[in-house]
């Protein structure tokens, strides 16, 4: 190959780095204000500002990113449905459900796509990962259950702890937990890792 072809490799790498940093700004960024505003003006000023601050971060995705992912866009909807019934109604119990009922939705959408043998993980992550059949369903289970768990957590900490506790478990917690459990399916993705030709998963 040519060197303007090595030199467009050598681009890729770093290319590929600040789009992750990107998405991590965009995800972080809106929680952080959230987290923030609620610990200086109290839960409903909190979620005005964690409205306007979802807003702002699918802009920029869309700006520099050229697209809005689907995760960040379902729950940005329901930012702003849920956060504008808790502004609407003065009842924060709508933006503590909002969690639950998000990820208990993406439990029931894994699930019911198992149940009519639609992968929907690969449907959205086919063109980055490379996985045998059995492999996404393998991780389409795993992501389904963590869901279920992450809803069930929310559940808990609203109703058991105080606003702000719940607040920062929000920012600090449910983030944390989803890149440690994303970072453990590793070994999912390397069992499962189809060749171009699609082989069979390797032995563990």
């Amino acid at each position: 190959m040519s060197e303007q072809n090595k030199l467009s490799d050598a681009n890729e790498g770093p290319q590929l780095d600040r789009k992750q940093i990107i998405k991590l700004f965009v995800e972080l960024g809106p929680l952080l204000v959230f987290f923030i505003t609620n610990s200086h003006y109290g839960i409903f000023a909190g979620t005005g500002a964690f409205m306007a601050a979802t807003v702002v971060s699918l802009a920029a995705s869309h700006a520099l990113l050229g697209r809005i992912a689907t995760m960040p866009l379902v729950t940005g909807v329901f930012v702003l449905v849920f956060g504008g019934l808790t502004l609407y109604l003065q009842d924060d119990h709508f933006i503590k459900m909002k969690p639950t009922i998000v990820n208990g939705l993406f439990a029931a959408i894994l699930f019911g796509g198992l149940m009519f043998d639609r992968l929907f993980l690969k449907t959205v992550f086919g063109d980055v990962m490379r996985l045998t059949e059995e492999g996404w369903r393998v991780l389409t289970i795993r992501w389904a259950v963590f869901f279920v768990l992450l809803a069930v957590l929310n559940e808990i900490v609203w109703r058991v702890f105080s606003t702000d506790t719940w607040v920062a478990f929000k920012v600090f917690g449910i983030m944390p937990l989803t890149f440690l459990f994303a970072l453990a399916q590793i070994g999912v993705l390397k069992k499962y890792e189809a060749a171009e030709s699609g082989s069979a998963p390797t032995p563990s």
